[in-house]
């Protein structure tokens, strides 16, 4: 009989599996995931809606229309030659009164000598001057949030990024200038069919 053949025994390294909870990646993934679930269980904040908003259809707005008005509507109004109140009238077909606040007020005057017109008009008896009691004069932030306050303005601006902050607030009409004439963006059309 031949002799029996001897094999050695290799020492197996043990390899770490990939799941191995003591792995630091896995400790940051888990305690992602367990931040993940206990914000899904937290109550969600939900935004108080207007009361005067059917779905997305604003009751508040009819004449006379509060119009609020920008720095660079003024401008442009200008420089098209256009005169504010007369326009809109013609634009809305009923009263207007041109609101006015004093971030823009406060803006056209750190715009100098330049704009010396446009403030003259700004400073009109028929606008209605609204007080601001917040701070700073950043015209933008202000006419926002004075529309998500009360959302019977529509708001008069040229302004695109102002447009598309506006555009984001449910149930609030916005003016423009095209083409020498004024236009409203977002306006009910039920307000209207009578008198077209």
């Amino acid at each position: 009989m031949g002799k029996a053949k001897k094999t050695r025994n290799a020492s197996v390294k043990r390899m770490v599996s990939k799941a191995d909870p003591r792995l630091e990646a896995n400790k940051v993934k888990a305690e992602a995931k367990a931040k993940k679930l206990a914000k899904a269980e937290e109550p969600r904040k939900v935004v108080q809606a207007s009361t005067a908003l059917f779905f997305h259809y604003n009751q508040s707005l009819g004449p006379p229309f509060h119009i609020l008005l920008d720095t660079n509507f003024i401008n442009f109004s200008i420089q098209n030659k256009m005169e504010i109140v007369q326009s809109a009238m013609d634009c809305l077909y009923a009263k207007c009164v041109p609101c006015i606040t004093d971030c823009v007020l406060a803006e056209l005057e750190k715009l100098g000598s330049k704009y010396r017109v446009a403030l003259r008009i700004a400073k009109d008896p028929r606008f209605k001057k609204l007080r601001c009691i917040h701070k700073g004069t950043y015209a933008d932030d202000c006419l926002v949030d004075r529309v998500m306050q009360h959302k019977c303005f529509i708001v008069a601006t040229c302004d695109k990024d102002l447009k598309r902050r506006l555009r984001k607030v449910p149930g609030v009409p916005i003016m423009g200038i095209t083409q020498r004439k004024y236009n409203v963006e977002r306006m009910p059309d039920s307000n209207f069919q009578g008198t077209r």
